[in-house]
């Protein structure tokens, strides 16, 4: 990922090669991180803290989770929990029952495409694909596929998806570096871009995104704290520290990364899971709407 240009790093753990490619990344972050503290103006996991507040979340309750989905995102609609899983051959679409993690819908991808986040807007289902260079429009009703829509299209910058989420107006869009694009859901045209700071550095390896009361909560690849940013100035007002509910049947795991936030509006419950988990919870913190 780099702050001047469009996110270049590997999210595919299969083949080896994705995998390496993307750990060789993910190394020289933190060592960038441990090297130039107090003087960088890149975000690493070692420096997460840096101008904003931490706090540790609430557990409220667990639920089942397929732990073979390589989850990439999760949106509430309609009281409904949809999920976007990845990994080339094993992409779906899915909406899943919070209490028993069976599903109601598992809708396949083709096999050369690598699915990312999923959020609702306009009444459509918007999922990302990673580097297949469009996203997919959706009707939640039928669960049939409604439509492409090309990343040039939206920026010629953006070349890779990873999290999306919305604020009934517009779509918001990560790309794993830390610029957000706001994008206009009728024209498919980015409205504005925010950079995504914490004290004087820029936070990057945005990945799954939510928007919650105001706020965009965001998952940091490779850790386990999230987000809390001011969509207007970009501004990261505080953090929220979930290391200790990741399951532990996947610490050892590298790719079994915090992946999935979702926010049910009408019942104000707040879920999270990630790649790999068994487990989806329902959390809460200071600052949430009850």
């Amino acid at each position: 990922m780099t702050d001047s240009g469009p996110a270049n790093s590997s999210k595919q753990t299969s083949p080896q090669r994705g995998r390496s490619r993307r750990h060789l990344t993910a190394a020289c972050c933190l060592l960038a991180g441990v090297v130039l503290v107090g003087a960088a103006v890149v975000w690493s996991p070692v420096t997460a803290a840096a101008g904003a507040a931490v706090q540790r979340v609430e557990k409220l309750a667990e639920y089942p989770h397929d732990r073979a989905a390589f989850s990439q995102g999760l949106v509430v609609y309609d009281s409904r929990l949809l999920e976007s899983t990845g990994r080339y051959g094993e992409s779906t679409l899915r909406e899943i029952e919070v209490a028993t993690g069976r599903f109601k819908h598992n809708i396949p991808l083709p096999n050369n495409v690598f699915a990312e986040g999923v959020t609702v807007c306009n009444d459509s289902i918007v999922q990302l694909t990673w580097e297949n260079g469009h996203l997919i429009t959706w009707d939640p009703e039928t669960m049939q596929q409604t439509g492409k829509v090309r990343y040039q299209q939206i920026d010629r910058s953006m070349q890779q998806g990873w999290g999306i989420t919305s604020d009934d107006q517009v779509v918001i869009i990560s790309d794993g570096s830390s610029l957000l694009r706001f994008v206009d859901p009728q024209t498919w045209h980015v409205v504005r871009r925010v950079r995504v700071t914490s004290g004087s550095r820029a936070v990057r390896n945005l990945n799954e995104l939510e928007y919650v009361n105001g706020e965009i909560l965001a998952n940091i690849w490779y850790s386990t704290r999230i987000a809390r940013i001011d969509p207007k100035s970009g501004r990261v007002i505080g953090w929220l520290e979930l290391k200790h509910i990741v399951p532990r049947a996947v610490r050892r795991n590298r790719d079994a990364v915090l992946n999935g936030i979702a926010w049910d509006q009408d019942a104000r419950k707040l879920y999270v899971t990630g790649k790999l988990w068994p487990s989806l919870f329902e959390i809460t913190f200071d600052g949430l709407p009850q």
